[in-house]
């Protein structure tokens, strides 16, 4: 016999619950200290939850860890790296706050209320289009999609953005560098250099009006 929360629980019945249970969370119901019922209550991964992973790891994110309340046997089917289970709000706070104390700079994924506290602590916070107000509003980021593959997208597009942004940045600093030093010696007149440098400016915005993820690439994602 084995005590829970004062609820008594037999060897066999814990035995039966265990077999039963799987990786349900279970929530146990007694009647004047005796165990009446059990119930098991799941919540299965999204049937795109292991390629999404899969494709951040692919992305460069090394490290994926959920945090959750539930039980940790439908984690483990999906590739996360590290699982902590039966995890309360205040604990997911804690948790970011240590991984950012091993200096590492943590993006935090929720769409709960119970998610709010860990998302304001996490250096970038990001939430789902079906999130709750409150975690939109507490995120950095709310992604129009429901999908996790998204999570992915965003990765990318941002790795993009600024390698679009340092290529802008190191061709003008080069191009008007340039047309200085011409127009200092007298190779091109003041009024080329102006059409040049005009020229420049128009052909780098349309450039970067041009999609930074082909659509092929992110059908792949």
């Amino acid at each position: 016999v084995c005590d829970d929360e004062g609820v008594t629980i037999t060897s066999e019945q814990q035995a039966k619950i265990d077999e039963t249970a799987g990786a349900s969370s279970v929530i146990f119901l007694a009647v004047g200290g005796s165990l009446a019922g059990v119930l098991c209550i799941i919540d299965p991964p999204r049937p795109e939850a292991a390629r999404a992973v899969a494709l951040m790891k692919k992305c460069g994110i090394e490290n994926v860890v959920m945090l959750t309340g539930d039980s940790s046997s439908a984690a483990e089917k999906i590739g996360i790296t590290e699982v902590h289970a039966q995890v309360l709000p205040e604990d997911k706070h804690s948790h970011i706050e240590a991984l950012k104390k091993q200096g590492r700079c943590v993006i935090m994924v929720g769409d709960g209320i119970n998610d709010a506290p860990a998302l304001a602590a996490a250096d970038v916070s990001v939430a789902m289009s079906d999130a709750s107000d409150i975690a939109k509003e507490t995120a950095d980021i709310t992604i129009r999609d429901a999908e996790l593959t998204e999570l992915a997208v965003l990765r990318m597009l941002s790795e993009r953005l600024m390698e679009r942004i340092n290529s802008n940045y190191r061709f003008i600093l080069t191009f008007n560098t340039a047309l200085l030093a011409l127009g200092f010696f007298g190779v091109i007149t003041p009024s080329m250099s102006a059409l040049l440098h005009n020229s420049s400016t128009l052909a780098i915005s349309l450039k970067s009006m041009t999609n930074l993820l082909p659509e092929e690439e992110r059908e792949e994602a």
